[in-house]
């Protein structure tokens, strides 16, 4: 049985609850606590009025509630309402005459003992008009829950549909955006050496492989994160002189834990991208660190801007997008810190995951 279809039932199950405890309670178990004898036209009585409620109670909120209430036609709502307590208070009053209901009652009660002191028929009536009043209010506030639980389901629904939407689209321009980048280093170096160019194809090759198949999922293995971390640097070693100093340290014992895929690469890209010079000395500084659950990403990387370009202007839809990936999978879970040091020229990243 589908999670629909359970909740159908059980939805069903507790109105037919509902109905039978009001039925025994207010239209059986009342009547036999007055200890006389009632003729049987009065549970014919009890029968029609309890069918009447339960006709008016589904027709408010199967009708009334969601084609008036609920679209803001307050006041044909309410005219609705107030000509079906007319009609029920109607069909009751005509009941009562047709079955003689007020003598048989009088000859009832008078049978076991002196009469008792009865107001007019009117008590009954308001009574009456009560009890309609209380079973619609319960339905219509039934429905107006059901409907306001409804929305809420929806926007859930809506919202996490729009979160894995964007979450696609942002992994979508990430990766082509790292690949772009890191074909371009190796078209320079197939005009430099042939067989390291075919070596950086082959740890192409094994980054793609991972892209392609193992961030499929929602959630990727640290220990694949960092190896792929391991061969984006090595790749982008191929390229950099000798003046150019990398440190990429790790935690001697990693805890191996579910981490989005792709989401340490464009800070590293980052100060790959704007960390380095070709003819000054330059270094790139890569921690990764593990605190129980925490894993904290620290990238320190000078700043060598070129005259056209600008590393707030320029960070990249790779840095960006991560963000906006962090915020999304991460709520409330991460902190970023980015701190662009200009009197000592540097560049640095530290950020705080929570992965539990």
């Amino acid at each position: 049985m589908s999670l629909k279809s359970k909740s159908n039932s059980i939805t069903i199950l507790i109105h037919v609850l509902t109905w039978v405890v009001l039925g025994l309670g207010l239209f059986l178990y009342q009547p036999l606590s007055w200890n006389i004898e009632l003729p049987y036209q009065f549970w014919i009585k009890q029968a029609i009025v309890l069918s009447m409620l339960v006709i008016a109670f589904y027709v408010n909120s199967g009708l009334l509630v969601p084609q008036l209430l609920l679209k803001h036609r307050t006041g044909m709502y309410f005219l609705f309402v107030l000509a079906l307590i007319t009609v029920i208070y109607l069909i009751n009053s005509f009941t009562d005459s047709w079955l003689n209901m007020h003598q048989l009652m009088d000859t009832a009660f008078h049978k076991h003992g002196p009469p008792k002191p009865r107001n007019n028929r009117h008590d009954f009536d308001l009574a009456m008009i009560f009890i309609i009043s209380l079973v619609l209010g319960i339905s219509t506030s039934i429905t107006a829950i059901q409907k306001w639980q409804s929305d809420i389901r929806l926007r859930e629904a809506l919202e996490q549909d729009k979160i894995s939407s964007e979450l696609s689209f942002l992994k979508a321009q990430i990766n082509p955006h790292f690949f772009f980048n890191t074909l371009n280093n190796i078209y320079a170096l197939t005009l430099i050496n042939a067989d390291t160019s075919r070596k950086a194809l082959h740890q192409l090759s094994r980054m793609m492989r991972y892209v392609l198949y193992d961030t499929q999922h929602s959630t990727a293995l640290l220990s694949q994160e960092i190896a792929f971390i391991k061969d984006y640097i090595s790749l982008m070693q191929l390229r950099l002189t000798d003046k150019v100093t990398i440190a990429f340290n790790l935690p001697p014992d990693l805890n191996d834990m579910p981490v989005a895929p792709m989401i340490i690469l464009p800070f590293v890209e980052n100060a790959f991208k704007h960390g380095i010079s070709a003819t000054l000395p330059s270094s790139i500084i890569i921690n990764i660190r593990q605190h129980a659950n925490e894993l904290v990403l620290e990238v320190q990387n000078g700043i060598f801007k070129d005259h056209n370009t600008n590393i707030e202007e320029n960070k990249g839809i790779g840095l960006t997008n991560t963000i906006r990936r962090l915020d999304l999978l991460y709520p409330g879970k991460y902190t970023l810190l980015i701190d662009e040091n200009t009197t000592a020229n540097t560049y640095n990243v530290n950020l705080t995951l929570n992965l539990a």
